[in-house]
């Protein structure tokens, strides 16, 4: 009441939605690049590994594929509990997992141990991951948020790259005599600092109207992953048993349970925990398309590139992680000038940087043909560089574009579709590229197996550039 006995009302001003700063930038980015690097970090570590703990060739394709696959199978639930709970708090759990597992990793005693915390890195990695391009899509608007997306971008395909280099650096410094234990323990300071800095810097954001777990689409898309990817990542190792093709013969049966279950929810007015809804935004769909072929191609590259240098030409950790070292730098200086060129060109970006990897690809296999062995730094440069700008002006892009129409509301699932999508494809590069090169290795030589494995990727990148002349021209 007044002096005069007359009400007053108090006009609340809407609340400004949280905005995420530089530092705040720097720090889910961050969050972003370790579990990328952890996937690609042990390539070049493998034959170190398995001399240490006694290890078998398919106990060592457990360490990469038990990370991978609990990685792939999470995601999207780590997405949605990020809506739920909130995005900073599933940010800051997930990285203090992520350390605490990345030390059981750096201490493990056994080959066995190590894959067990492997598989642990992988769900901490899927509970973190999610929340960093949710908390760009609602902590950000305009301009700023086609930035930070580009950096994102530029970060998750250096990271690929970054990875591998480093994983051979540590390994061959063995600091402290740690060996191969580094590559993980090295985590372990990274992610305190940011743990620190999240508190300081990172907004919290979650769904203004959170829905439940979905539990019946979680277990049937961890179902659907698993059946897909458990027996392309350890069939060749195992020598494909039975449980493998009986596990390849689940796969379409648990996708389509888990598309009907899907599509039942959605229209019942419930969330479910992939919407089908959601694959109605073209650029989603179009851009997830493309994404599964690119980043098959990507992480089968990285993983033949590191055995054939390795084992073909008895490269140490060092020399062949830095061989990919231009790969890098033009990656990184190219996905820079990315929105600019895609503000002047729009997304025929993405064709052009389809034609160029084709032409590194095509430089790089010319150069193993006539220089193996002595295939190195000097020999792979000019094939390296080329596809490095070409793949800086596919990746960034494509992220854009899948992420451009999700709304806020649903930015965790959408970022948890996308990761997972590319997750799932870069296991599966790993297995089969990888399988075809190591089964065409004894019969046919190292050189003539990398170059075949090289035009099966080419292949690849021919279908995701004629898909990219389907992409919506401009970027909302």
């Amino acid at each position: 009441m007044t002096e005069t006995g007359t009400l007053t009302t108090t006009v609340r001003a809407p609340t400004a939605p949280p905005a995420l700063g530089g530092l705040g930038l720097f720090t889910v980015l961050l969050g972003a690049a370790l579990p990328l690097i952890d996937f690609f970090i042990v390539n070049v570590a493998l034959p170190t590994i398995g001399r240490d703990l006694n290890a078998s060739e398919a106990v060592l394709e457990l360490v990469v594929a038990g990370y991978g696959v609990a990685y792939a199978v999470l995601l999207v639930l780590g997405g949605r509990l990020g809506d739920l709970f909130g995005r900073r708090r599933l940010f800051l759990g997930g990285m203090a997992a992520f350390g605490l597992t990345s030390l059981a990793c750096g201490l493990a005693p056994t080959a066995w141990t190590l894959v067990a915390a492997r598989v642990a890195q992988g769900a901490a990695s899927a509970a973190m991951l999610p929340q960093v391009l949710a908390t760009i899509q609602s902590a950000t608007s305009g301009q700023r948020r086609a930035k930070a997306m580009g950096l994102y971008g530029a970060t998750a395909g250096l990271s690929m790259v970054a990875g591998q280099i480093l994983g051979g650096l540590l390994v061959a410094a063995d600091i402290a005599g740690t060996g191969w234990r580094s590559v993980f323990l090295v985590n372990v300071p990274v992610v305190v600092l940011g743990l620190v800095l999240a508190r300081r810097a990172v907004p919290e954001t979650r769904s203004q109207r959170p829905e439940p777990v979905d539990a019946p689409g979680t277990v049937l898309l961890a179902v659907a992953l698993l059946a897909l990817l458990a027996p392309l990542t350890e069939g060749r190792a195992a020598g494909w048993p039975l449980w493998t093709w009986v596990s390849l013969a689940l796969f379409p049966l648990a996708a389509a349970a888990f598309y009907l279950v899907e599509r039942r929810a959605d229209r019942r007015g419930r969330t479910p925990l992939v919407p089908p809804s959601l694959f109605e935004l073209t650029s989603l769909r179009r851009g997830l398309i493309m994404i599964v072929p690119f980043s098959i191609g990507f992480s089968g590259f990285m993983f033949v590139i590191a055995v054939a240098l390795q084992r073909g030409e008895g490269l140490g950790p060092v020399p062949a992680g830095l061989a990919l070292a231009p790969m890098a730098v033009v990656f990184f200086a190219t996905s820079l000038c990315g929105p600019r060129l895609i503000a002047r060109f729009g997304t025929r970006v993405v064709t052009a940087g389809g034609l160029l990897q084709a032409v590194g690809l095509c430089l790089i296999a010319l150069a193993a043909w006539r220089s193996w062995p002595d295939l190195g730094v000097v020999e792979l440069l000019p094939g390296a560089a080329v596809a490095g700008a070409g793949q800086a002006l596919q990746l960034p892009v494509l992220i854009r574009i899948i992420l451009s129409e999700v709304p806020a509301a649903r930015a965790g699932v959408g970022s948890g579709v996308m990761a997972t999508t590319q997750q799932a494809a870069l296991a599966v590069g790993v297995a089969t590229l990888g399988t075809l090169f190591l089964s065409l290795a004894p019969s046919h030589g190292m050189r003539d197996a990398l170059v075949t494995t090289l035009l099966v990727q080419l292949a690849g990148v021919v279908l995701t550039t004629a898909l990219s002349l389907r992409l919506p021209r401009t970027i909302s």
